[in-house]
């Protein structure tokens, strides 16, 4: 048998109920009769048992962090504010990811569920609404982030991606490029829509047509970076600049241009959606459009912090949850720079 409470307490010479309230920081318990029972638990090796503790106070003290792929640095960010903030609050964070398989995140909310989490982030693919909500019917805290659903009852916490994509390409406008070739994530996701949408907005605020030629969209993976870049290249010789607004085909884009031998921003002007430390320090440094990944993860944690405060709760009826935007920066560095021709 491992060392129970009614040890602890023995060893402190106190009841097992003080015991228990001062491990669990109660303000009713002195501060000396705390630190007595604190030194007791550590001479003794005593581990709290969670299980029986959710069992009692229907809290498990676990929030689900679940995100498609470990590849977007947005992500890596994200994880640390959660975790952070999560421990602060005496909860444990509890990381999942889904590959972006709609069918293995209903999965992982369903087996969130079973476990008891009192709160849950999605990152999700946008498919799995009915899922998320059966989570707040349930009375789990759930907050959707930088991908949304129609149906979901949740808020939803997403970067300003529209602005954000027409600031990065009325910079190359304005530069005076008029060949922008585009990378970008699928139609149907939050990002890989209303990125599209900045970058189309922008060449008709300029009253310039787009060409079609110059637009690849597709998966949020370095594979396919790789392979638009290559397309790109082959059918558009004469494009003098590139929007990487497909955050994980970046790590396709980069290598794929430094195989092609071009130069930039001599050749070929480059700028990135979302920042990562190591684009600051790439030869040239990149231009980027920061997402406010911290800010994103920061007010994610507050809504889902409000929610358990207020004892978590059932689905809102006739209205879906509201829609929280963090703001976009264009942030301008050495890879984007004048066409040559100009």
């Amino acid at each position: 048998m491992g060392v129970t409470l009614k040890d602890v307490a023995a060893a402190a010479g106190v009841s097992r109920s003080t015991a228990s309230r001062a491990l669990s920081g109660s303000a009713l318990i002195a501060a000396e009769t705390r630190a007595l029972v604190e030194d007791a638990a550590r001479r003794l090796g005593y581990r709290p048992n969670r299980a029986a503790s959710a069992l009692r106070s229907r809290q498990s003290h676990l929030i689900g962090l679940v995100v498609g792929n470990l590849v977007n640095a947005s992500f890596h960010t994200i994880a640390e504010v959660v975790q952070r903030r999560a421990a602060a609050e005496d909860y444990q964070m509890m990381l999942s990811i889904t590959d972006a398989d709609p069918r293995r995140e209903e999965g992982i909310l369903r087996t969130l569920g079973e476990h008891g989490v009192d709160g849950v982030i999605l990152i999700g693919t946008g498919s799995n609404a009915a899922a998320s909500n059966a989570l707040l019917s349930g009375g789990t805290a759930v907050v959707n982030l930088i991908r949304g659903a129609a149906e979901s009852a949740a808020p939803t916490v997403l970067a300003s991606d529209r602005d954000g994509a027409g600031d990065a390409t009325r910079h190359l406008l304005e530069l005076g490029h008029r060949r922008i070739g585009y990378i970008g994530g699928p139609p149907g996701t939050n990002s890989g829509d209303e990125r599209f949408a900045g970058y189309e907005q922008a060449w008709r605020d300029h009253g310039l047509p787009l060409d079609e030629r110059l637009i690849e969209r597709g998966p949020f993976e370095p594979s396919f970076g790789s392979d638009a870049t290559g397309r790109l290249l082959a059918r558009v010789p004469e494009m003098t600049a590139l929007f990487a607004a497909n955050h994980e085909a970046v790590f396709g884009v980069l290598p794929a241009l430094v195989a092609a031998g071009v130069r930039v921003p001599d050749d070929l002007s480059l700028v990135c959606y979302e920042d990562i430390s190591w684009l600051r320090w790439w030869q040239p440094p990149v231009t980027v459009v920061d997402n406010g990944a911290r800010e994103l993860g920061e007010l994610a944690m507050d809504l889902l912090l409000q929610q358990l405060e207020r004892g978590r709760g059932s689905v809102p009826q006739a209205r879906n949850g509201r829609t929280y935007r963090v703001g976009a920066q264009l942030v301008q560095r050495e890879s984007s720079a004048r066409p040559r021709d100009v």
